[in-house]
C-alpha cells in the first residue's frame, strides 16, 4: 500500500471509532435509554470504540468502500450499544426500541456518507499538499554562467620584451 491509502485508512478508522461512540450515546439517549451513562460506562464505550477504530484502520479496502463503512459503523454501534447496556444495567437490556433502531439507522447512513466524503477530501488535500511540497522543496537552478579569464593587470615590460624578441638580436653585430 502507498502512504496515501495508509493515511486514509487511519482516518477512516478514527472516524468510524469516534462516530460509533458518539452515535451510540446519542441514539441511546434519543431512543429512550434513560439516564445518561455513568463514568465507567463511558470509559468502556471509549475502549470498545477505540478497538473498533483500530480494527477498521488495519483493514485495507479496495472496492465497495461505502458498504464497508456502513457495515463497520453498524458493528461499532452494536458494540457501543452493548457496552452501554451492560455497563449501565438498563432495564431494557440489549433490546432496542423502534425509535432507537431508527436513530441508529439514520445516523449510520448519514455518518457513512460523511466519512466517505472526508476520505475523498483527504485524498484531494494530500494530492494538493504533495504538489505544494514538490514545488517548495524543488532544488533551485544554479546560475553558473560561462567562465572566461579576463586579465586584471597587463605587464607592459613583458609585452615589450616579446615584441623586441621577434626582431631578434641573434646575429653578430652588423658592421656599419
Amino acid at each position: 500500500m502507498n502512504s496515501r491509502s495508509d493515511v486514509v485508512a487511519r482516518m477512516r478508522g478514527a472516524l468510524v471509532g469516534s462516530v460509533s461512540g458518539a452515535v451510540s450515546i446519542a441514539a441511546h439517549g434519543i431512543g429512550g435509554g434513560g439516564m445518561p451513562p455513568s463514568e465507567s460506562a463511558v470509559v468502556l464505550l471509549i475502549a470498545v470504540c477505540a478497538a473498533v477504530g483500530a480494527m477498521v484502520s488495519a483493514i485495507r479496502v479496495s472496492s465497495h468502500r461505502t458498504a464497508f463503512v456502513v457495515a463497520v459503523l453498524a458493528a461499532g454501534q452494536v458494540a457501543g450499544h452493548a457496552s452501554l447496556a451492560v455497563a449501565t444495567h438498563h432495564s431494557h437490556g440489549l433490546q432496542l426500541s423502534a425509535s432507537m433502531i431508527a436513530a441508529h439507522v439514520v445516523a449510520t447512513i448519514v455518518a457513512a456518507g460523511l466519512i466517505r466524503s472526508a476520505e475523498r477530501a483527504c485524498l484531494i488535500a494530500l494530492a494538493a499538499l504533495s504538489r505544494i511540497v514538490l514545488i517548495v522543496l524543488a532544488p533551485r537552478p544554479v546560475d553558473t554562467g560561462t567562465w572566461t579569464a579576463t586579465p586584471v593587470y597587463r605587464a607592459k615590460l613583458a609585452l615589450w620584451l616579446l615584441v623586441n624578441a621577434t626582431a631578434g638580436t641573434r646575429a653578430p653585430p652588423a658592421l656599419i
